[in-house]
């Protein structure tokens, strides 16, 4: 008898076994490369979140959820045994997250800080097992987006100028006179594109830029900035 010491014919489970087992699993389960995994989704701030399931075994034991890329037990949502209506809430569960029968995860109004990373494990027997992650977006209904610069009036090959998009939006694209910016070795964006450093600034720079946002359904773009480069 395993980790879950699971009787199925008489309907029984003895689920203290579990508890140990997720617990440990940081310590004797290394992922797998199975393509089990989450499909990743963005939602709108206040609606309901599906986190379905891609490539799930086809006979399956129990389904644990965990709030982040880690299997700690502080970060369980709950389990689900498939084989009956029994589950658990763990310590990451908020009153709002619902295990389907096919091992989704529900999400009721879910809030800014649903986002990010989630994990499941899905318990083929006691011992064997299978890792997924996937990403939640939440996005808020209504785009807002400022550009601002650092200056709009620079030296040839002396400034530095950073353009700043400020947004609420989950998806920026930089453009340049109506056309998709071609960053150079003098360009570096920020890892989230929320902002363009140009150091130094050249005479090729000079020109209108704005940023382009978007969410799923909605899309918006800046104002413009008309950078001036002067030269000596």
């Amino acid at each position: 008898m395993g980790f879950l010491s699971v009787s199925t014919h008489r309907g029984l489970v003895h689920w203290q076994g579990l508890l140990v087992a997720v617990s440990l699993f940081n310590f004797w389960c290394q992922p797998t490369t199975a393509q089990l995994a989450i499909v990743s989704t963005s939602i709108a701030e206040g609606e309901a979140a599906l986190l379905p399931l891609r490539n799930t075994p086809p006979e399956v034991l129990a389904f644990v959820w965990y709030k982040g890329e880690w299997t700690s037990k502080n970060s369980i949502i709950a389990f689900l045994f498939t084989f009956s209506t029994y589950d658990i809430k763990g310590v990451a569960y908020s009153g709002r997250e619902r295990i389907t029968a096919d091992g989704s995860l529900l999400i009721d109004n879910v809030t800014m800080n649903d986002a990010g990373m989630y994990t499941v494990v899905v318990y083929i027997t006691d011992e064997i097992k299978e890792i997924g992650f996937g990403r939640l977006n939440v996005y808020e209904p209504d785009l807002v987006v400022s550009l601002v610069a650092s200056n709009t009036t620079v030296t040839e090959n002396k400034d530095t100028v950073i353009l700043t998009c400020n947004t609420n939006a989950l998806y920026i694209h930089w453009l340049f006179y109506g056309m998709k910016l071609q960053l150079n070795e003098r360009m570096k964006l920020s890892t989230d594109h929320r902002t363009l450093t140009i150091d130094p600034v050249k005479r090729e720079d000079a020109g209108i830029y704005w940023c382009d946002v978007s969410n799923p359904i909605k899309s918006t773009t800046s104002r413009t900035v008309e950078l001036h480069v002067k030269f000596e």
